[in-house]
């Protein structure tokens, strides 16, 4: 620390965490260090720069990434808290953390993701921080402010609240303007296996970004190849855990009726049916969720044992079998149930 700190009942000094590197007003104020003294300090040739209103880089030359990341944040934070610093032996602190429920999104928080389709986080001109709709805050600097109504459950990543990946990825779209660098960071958020086509479909739809260039055209590629994928997952599954050989792809119905819907696997002599969910918000949202629940409710009324699965679920090291177990299950229970109502089945 700069020998020109003066001396107070909390000194500087012994201070290397990054979060003592930047500090906001208050948290000077308790180790003794006044506004008038911080804006000596901040000028031209001091030894302090301020990087946003109220937060201070405790150092000369430029930020560092994770200085400016921590900045953001204090940035966020309402006058009367600052962050708490946990003792030695401490646990992490529980939501709200030392930044309440501020969080880094957008192309910032994609760095920190590790996606290669965005830039470093030094070379990024912002940094956006989602907080609550609530909150009266203006951008500034290098801070971008983005509000939501609901906030996502963070990520902890080098020490730093991040948006989920979906999430940021809707956020950082929101200011990109070239078509063929939405398409490859959207390619790269389901294909890197960051998150669900389905998932990242849900955060565009919420952000009202589906009719931008390219946009859907790519999304609808991403969930057919999600479900592809997905597909040859359940073949594996199929084969690799000895499971009897179901009828695949096929469409239920009742002797002279309409359609009952179209199923992914199906066992007839045990009537147990498997359905990949992989609906998107732009195919309907509440309302298809609401059709498809009263379709496996008729279903199920018929004797007819559903199991749903999410392509996320079939990935991972143990995923086929554990979901192999899930099947298995069920098709041992037909044995102690009623006899399923006779259905016809067709070829989708």
């Amino acid at each position: 620390m700069n020998p020109d700190t003066p001396l107070s009942p909390r000194p500087l000094y012994h201070l290397s965490d990054v979060r003592h590197r930047v500090m906001t007003a208050r948290q000077l104020r308790e180790h003794g260090v006044t506004g008038a003294e911080a804006g000596e300090r901040c000028r031209s040739g001091g030894p302090w720069r301020r990087l946003l209103p109220g937060v201070y880089l405790l150092h000369t030359g430029p930020a560092t990434s994770e200085e400016r990341l921590h900045a953001a944040l204090m940035y966020t934070l309402p006058r009367a808290q600052v962050p708490r610093q946990p003792g030695p032996g401490a646990t992490r602190e529980p939501d709200p953390g030392p930044y309440g429920h501020a969080m880094i999104t957008g192309a910032a928080a994609l760095a920190l993701h590790r996606f290669t389709a965005v830039p470093s986080l030094l070379s990024l001109e912002r940094i956006d921080v989602l907080v609550p709709r609530t909150r009266r805050l203006r951008s500034t600097g290098f801070a971008r402010i983005v509000r939501a109504h609901t906030l996502p459950r963070p990520a902890l990543l080098t020490g730093v609240p991040v948006a989920p990946a979906a999430r940021a990825v809707a956020d950082a779209v929101t200011h990109m303007t070239d078509a063929g660098e939405v398409r490859r960071l959207l390619t790269e958020a389901v294909r890197g296996g960051h998150c669900e086509a389905s998932e990242l479909v849900r955060e565009l739809t919420r952000a009202r970004l589906l009719g931008r260039p390219r946009v859907t055209e790519t999304v609808d590629a991403l969930l057919a190849e999600s479900r592809s994928a997905a597909e040859g997952r359940l073949y594996a599954m199929v084969r690799e855990q000895a499971l009897p050989a179901p009828l695949w792809n096929v469409d239920l119905r009742l002797p002279g009726g309409p359609s009952l819907g179209c199923v992914d696997a199906f066992w007839p002599d045990h009537a147990v049916a498997l359905e990949l969910d992989t609906r998107a918000a732009h195919d309907g949202s509440d309302a298809l969720w609401s059709e498809q629940s009263r379709r496996h409710e008729h279903l199920e009324r018929l004797g007819i044992t559903v199991v749903r699965v999410t392509p996320g679920v079939l990935r991972g090291r143990y995923a086929l079998e554990e979901q192999a177990a899930v099947v298995r299950t069920a098709l041992v229970a037909s044995a102690d149930r009623e006899p399923a109502a006779y259905l016809v089945v067709l070829p989708r």
